[in-house]
């Protein structure tokens, strides 16, 4: 009858114009029976006349003229009040007529549900199992014939199916309501209809009873039905029918399973069941059928697997679908404009992702890959014309991904786990399948999605449909040039493919335009950043393919500024949070490589890799910062503020450590380095906190709090503690003047006092003023270093404390005070003299608990002399200058007259 399996179509075709046939009837019926009630109630209306109402105001001069006449002179009469018309109230029925009011239905007890419900339930159910499980016994006992078990499997179908007739008869004839929810003749019926699937597909494929048309032609009758019974009986009989037709071929099967043959027959199941979810609006069922219709395509992945027959269930299950399933598309249901419904896109979305495992598991064969072409082109057309099953696409741009990445992972399996090279029985399996094919597929794809998403703007008055076909339209070609880099190039550097992004951001730049000139329509502006995302995206995967080692990086960061610099010019709000995605990519690139290009940094200070790896992306993120602030303080803003700050402080101490350590960055710390990162630290907060008064930023606030505890704990941990040379470390500090400390105390001391300055003011004084005191350490701390320089050599750690190094200490810790006092006498600043209060108090202290115990002969003499003379003469100078009294002139004395 069918020369091939793909001539079912037509008459899948008929089967469904036939279910709109069965509805458009129904609806008919409907509409008539309604008529027929109205002019019924109608005649009721009309034999039963409510007697004339009379107006209040037409009442009135009747019964002024039965009273006696006005004693005053006789007068016109008003006229009487203009009054609405009062409308009879509506009729009722008789009493006669009227209904008892229904009774309060109290919840069934557990007795009642068990006896009525639950029993029915199984019993429907035993009856459905008992029937298939008949025919495996007489099959594995030997007990009757081949003939004998179709038919007796036909007698009980038939018999049950009678049953439910007979049973459904009796119930609307009698005056005992039946339970929906258990209906008897709907699951004796669902029972009979299962068994009749059973038998006549044990009848086909076990015993060859049938041919394929002849079994086709009864499944088809069999499914329709089905549908026909279930607009009888409700949903108990779907439901059971469904699950009963589709575990089936489960439980009677051969030994050589036939795909052609179960495939025709999911297909006719799926009709007849999609046929009844659109006719019922249960969409539960509808749901229901997909789900075993994509789960019996795994059944067949086999290792030897035959491609035609799983194709053709897809694409028969993906075609009823969309005829009967998808809303506002050909015969589905309706559905308001603009609204995407789960049950429509997930329904299409099913059948693609059953397509794809059939790719993946016939590794790529040919015939696969058409079909799950087809469909995917399918998809968009649907899509398209039913807005419904807009959901589909991103399953579609989905699966179009896995597809193409699985076949470049398959071609290219060392790129996963393994070095570059050959690897031995991966050959020929792995990339067996038509490059032609993919190259022609991946075309369709890119031009599809990406003309269609730009076609598609401005066609819905939803702001979501635009937007999913605007992203699907920017992922889906820059997924499939990825994937296909990988395949081709096997991710090393190609030019070829860095023109083919390029070719695509002027592509998506295009359209980015045209969005932009367009009017204002739902989506348009969301559509439009999705478009400009595409196109700098492209020009980064450009910038990937086309260098190598740290350009990448540079590349990424321009692109943030580039990207800032667009947002300026077509305020697109997403373009902002690009920027920021930039900058986070960069990040995340130097936290993978801080060194940017390897072990090819090179030994050459300052000008070497880190300076381009990090400095220009400071500078980039920098300038993009300037942009983004000129529109809004906004979180990206923050983000690239972030970056700038980090990319800044990195450059400084991966700069500062290459240098100190020539080169060996994993060597350990030297005082070189701490020295030079503490000054670089200090001066970056300086700066910061200048630039926070003018910015009034979030970040350079942090930023700037952040350096400074940074400075301080490498002040602290590191040159005062760890790398001390006059505790724990034996480096040569250098010449005399000229050497380490004055760059590890003297320097920092002055950056720590500036700094005080510059917070001084703005923050909370005890914050000035712990600054100011780390200042005042670092001072005293490089006044007694030199004094040991000066007595001990270059190398501090080694040697004896002699009695004039002692004495030595208490005068120049005397001296640094007097300095001290004198600048605060000077600029008349309190926080001067108070720290010369406490270097000389910390003098007094030595003197009285150290020298006098160390100190021997003239040395502790001249030692509490200088201490005494220096007291003194600050104490002159407080009160001579500071603090000085006015003494009042003596009274004039008082001459006698």
């Amino acid at each position: 009858m069918f020369d091939g399996p793909f001539d079912v179509f037509a008459l899948i075709i008929a089967i469904a114009a036939f279910l709109v046939a069965i509805k458009a009837s129904s609806q008919a019926a409907e509409l008539r029976r309604r008529l027929s009630s109205l002019e019924e109630t109608f005649d009721a209306q009309r034999r039963v006349q409510p007697p004339p109402l009379t107006p209040t105001w037409e009442q009135a001069p009747a019964t002024a003229a039965a009273e006696p006449p006005p004693l005053a002179p006789e007068a016109e009469p008003a006229p009487p009040p203009a009054t609405e018309a009062v409308s009879p109230p509506p009729l009722e029925t008789s009493t006669e007529a009227a209904a008892p009011p229904p009774l309060t239905a109290s919840a069934p007890g557990f007795e009642e549900r068990l006896g009525t419900r639950w029993v029915v339930w199984i019993g429907g159910l035993a009856l459905a199992l008992g029937g298939f499980f008949m025919v495996r016994y007489s099959i594995e006992a030997g007990l009757v014939g081949p003939g004998v078990r179709v038919f007796l499997g036909g007698l009980f179908a038939l018999a049950l199916l009678g049953a439910g007739e007979w049973t459904r008869r009796k119930e609307s004839i009698s005056t005992i309501q039946a339970l929906p929810i258990a209906n008897i003749p709907a699951i004796l019926t669902a029972a009979g209809t299962a068994v009749a699937f059973a038998t006549i597909y044990a009848a086909y494929a076990l015993y060859g009873f049938l041919v394929p048309a002849t079994a086709f032609v009864l499944l088809g009758l069999v499914a329709l039905g089905t549908l026909a019974a279930a607009l009888l009986h409700g949903p108990a009989l779907a439901g059971l029918g469904v699950v009963g037709a589709f575990v089936t071929p489960v439980l009677v099967s051969s030994g050589k399973p036939d795909y052609w043959a179960l495939y025709i027959y999911l297909a006719i199941v799926t009709a007849a069941s999609f046929g009844l979810a659109r006719i019922r609006l249960w969409r539960w069922l509808a749901v229901t059928t997909i789900v075993f219709a994509v789960l019996w395509t795994f059944m067949g992945l086999e290792p030897e697997l035959q491609v035609a027959p799983h194709a053709f269930h897809v694409i028969a299950g993906f075609t009823l679908a969309s005829l009967l399933v998808v809303c506002g598309f050909m015969f589905g249901p309706t559905i308001e404009d603009g609204e995407i419904e789960p049950v429509s896109s997930s329904s299409l979305g099913a059948y693609l992702f059953a397509a794809m495992i059939i790719v993946l598991s016939s590794a790529h064969a040919d015939l696969a890959l058409i079909a799950f072409t087809l469909l995917v082109g399918a998809t968009l057309l649907v899509a398209w014309r039913g807005p419904a099953a807009t959901g589909a696409l991103g399953a579609a741009a989905a699966t179009v991904f896995i597809v193409f990445a699985e076949w470049a992972v398959r071609a290219n399996p060392d790129m996963l786990v393994l070095p570059g090279g050959p690897l031995p029985g991966v050959g020929p399996a792995a990339i067996g399948s038509s490059v032609t094919l993919h190259l022609v597929m991946a075309a369709v794809f890119a031009a599809g999605f990406g003309i269609a998403g730009f076609l598609a703007q401005g066609r819905s008055n939803s702001a979501v449909i635009p937007v999913v076909w605007s992203a699907a339209a920017v992922a889906t070609p820059i997924a499939i040039l990825v994937a296909l880099y990988a395949r081709i190039a096997h991710l090393d550097r190609s030019i070829p493919f860095a023109i083919l992004a390029v070719l695509l951001a002027a592509t998506f730049g295009a359209a980015t335009e045209s969005l932009t000139r367009r009017e204002t329509r739902p989506g348009i502006m969301i559509s439009t950043a999705l478009f400009a995302t595409g196109t700098l995206g492209a020009l980064a995967l450009a910038l990937t393919f086309a260098l190598e080692k740290g350009w990448l990086t540079i590349a990424l960061a321009l692109m943030s500024l580039g990207t800032a610099w667009i947002s300026m010019q077509r305020p697109i709000p997403f373009l902002r949070w690009l920027a920021a995605i930039f900058a986070g990519i960069v990040t995340a690139r130097i936290a993978y490589d801080p060194r940017i290009v390897g072990d090819a940094v090179g030994t050459t200070p300052i000008f070497n890799w880190l300076l381009w790896g990090y400095g220009l992306p400071a500078a980039s993120f920098w300038g993009a910062s300037i942009f983004l602030r000129r529109r809004a303080d906004d979180p990206p803003l923050r983000m690239v503020e972030t970056a700038a700050i980090l990319f800044t402080a990195l450059l400084a101490f991966m700069e500062i450590r290459h240098f100190a350590t020539g080169g060996d960055m994993i060597s350990p710390p030297s005082l070189l380095e701490f020295a030079l990162q503490v000054c670089v630290t200090l001066a970056m907060a300086i700066g910061l906190e200048r630039l926070r008064l003018r910015s009034h930023s979030i970040v350079h606030n942090v930023g700037a709090i952040a350096l400074s505890a940074i400075a301080a704990l490498i002040s602290v941990f590191g040159l005062l503690i760890l790398d001390n040379p006059l505790l724990f470390s034996s480096v040569n500090v250098g010449g005399l003047v000229f050497n380490l400390l004055l760059l590890g105390y003297a320097l920092p001391a002055m950056l720590m006092l500036l700094l005080s300055y510059a917070v001084a003011g703005h923050r909370p004084i005890a914050y000035a003023n712990t600054i100011a005191g780390g200042a005042l350490v670092f001072a005293l701390t490089y006044v007694t270093l030199e004094i040991r320089r000066f007595y001990h050599g270059p190398v501090l750690l080694y040697g004896g404390t002699t009695g004039a190094e002692q004495y030595t200490y208490s005068i120049g810790w005397l001296a640094f005070g007097v300095v001290l006092l004198g600048v605060g006498i000077l600029v008349n600043s309190e926080r001067a003299r108070l720290a010369s209060a406490a270097v000389i108090a910390l003098t007094i202290l030595k003197a009285f608990v150290i020298d006098v115990w160390t100190l021997t002969g003239v040395y502790r003499a001249l030692s509490f002399m200088c201490l005494g003379v220096v007291l003194v003469a600050i104490g002159w100078l407080y009160q001579r200058i500071l603090f000085r009294r006015q003494v009042a002139p003596p009274p004039v004395p008082q001459t006698g007259s």
